[in-house]
């Protein structure tokens, strides 16, 4: 068997990326849309209000997501978010490889962007969040005695729970809250006129609006469509569960991960009740089965099912013939791997919906990280020569 980069950060080889185009079809991966409507109306109009509220903002926390640093952004409101004080906030860090998170956090220092991984749901991680922030904001606490900052951020990367640890942050500190004395700006569909936030500092106010800015993201080719859709950017109902399943095992084959897997059965038990960062459509629940065998937890349930997972594409491609490299080879090892995870994930060999029901559940246990931390996007390496 011949494996392409084993164990590499890279996000797939151009075999991967032929064998996902192939199975695809001319998807439209682009933000007109082409043969896909991949972001509502009601978007571009968000679109529009954060460049409003980007008027009135001090400062801009940009959410985005660690395991695609790159691929999480608005690229149309690049220019405008760098004309701002700008803090990039490195979400779901517990999700991302440590080993080669540092690479995206050295690319974007080398690019003079402020930046820091976080969890949301940690308050020691907002803390720190808030501190940088604070720092940021000093050179101008001379000149305005009110300080707005702005959340904003591609869909599902932790906006909302970032808001939310920064609420129960500011109400500890400042138990009554005082109303915002600032100028208005154009709303937000459903959310009044006025603005909103939370005091977080005083001497100056500083206050983080209550309703984060949804950027769309910026989407010029197939791979960075998957790997949002991967991540849960942008909803499975418009690339279809099976299109990201097939691109997740084509990522997982042409690095060699479930080689690596073999030396990790031992895997400790704590962390098994992942709670999602926002409420997606995905969640642990899903994953139990309507009758479960007697004297046995949900922890333990899962745990087993990751391990049945894990073996049984650690032996499809341990013994496959292929070149995972090779387009049509890489197709068929997948081919293989569902009906291998169909076993593994004991779904009915007659149901109806049997490979979305395993898509589903395959793409469960990888965003609650039960398959491990991954980072997807390749980051370019920073030249420290000079």
């Amino acid at each position: 068997m011949a494996i392409g980069r084993s164990g590499s950060s890279s996000s797939g080889s151009s075999a991967a990326k032929a064998a996902v185009k192939k199975a695809l079809g001319e998807m439209g991966f682009n933000s007109s849309g082409g043969a896909i409507n991949w972001f509502p109306g009601h978007m571009a109009a968000a679109t529009r209000a954060i460049r409003d509220r980007l008027k009135v903002s001090d400062l801009v926390i940009e959410v985005r997501d660690s395991r695609i640093p790159l691929s999480s952004v608005n690229a149309d409101l690049q220019p405008h978010l760098s004309k701002k004080r700008r803090v990039i906030a490195l979400n779901k860090k517990d999700l991302a490889n440590p080993n080669v998170m540092h690479k995206g956090t050295h690319y974007l220092d080398s690019r003079n962007q402020d930046c820091l991984p976080i969890n949301a749901h940690s308050e020691s991680c907002v803390k720190k969040l808030l501190d940088l922030v604070e720092v940021k904001l000093k050179e101008v606490i001379s000149r305005e005695p009110t300080l707005l900052v702005m959340v904003v951020g591609v869909p599902n990367v932790g906006k909302s729970a970032l808001i939310n640890s920064i609420h129960r942050i500011a109400s500890s500190r400042f138990p009554v809250q005082e109303k915002i004395k600032r100028a208005t700006v154009g709303p937000l569909p459903g959310v009044t006129q006025d603005i909103a936030g939370f005091k977080i500092a005083h001497h100056p106010s500083i206050y983080v609006l209550d309703t984060p800015g949804v950027l769309v993201p910026s989407i010029p080719d197939i791979e960075t469509g998957l790997k949002l859709a991967l991540a849960g950017s942008v909803k499975d109902s418009v690339v279809g569960e099976e299109r990201i399943a097939q691109y997740l095992l084509a990522v997982l084959n042409t690095r060699g991960t479930p080689l690596h897997w073999k030396h990790s059965n031992n895997r400790r038990m704590e962390g098994i009740r992942y709670e999602p960062e926002e409420k997606h459509d995905y969640n642990l629940k899903d994953l139990r089965p309507k009758k479960k065998p007697p004297n046995v937890s949900d922890v333990l349930y899962i745990e087993d099912m990751v391990t049945e997972v894990q073996r049984a594409l650690y032996f499809s491609l341990s013994e496959f013939d292929g070149d995972v490299e090779n387009e049509n080879d890489l197709e068929c090892l997948i081919e293989q791997q569902f009906e291998a995870l169909q076993k593994a994930l004991r779904i009915p060999h007659k149901a109806s919906e049997a490979r979305i029901m395993v898509s589903k559940k395959f793409l469960t246990l990888f965003r609650t990280g039960k398959l491990g931390p991954f980072i997807l996007d390749d980051v370019p390496a920073v030249n420290t020569a000079s």
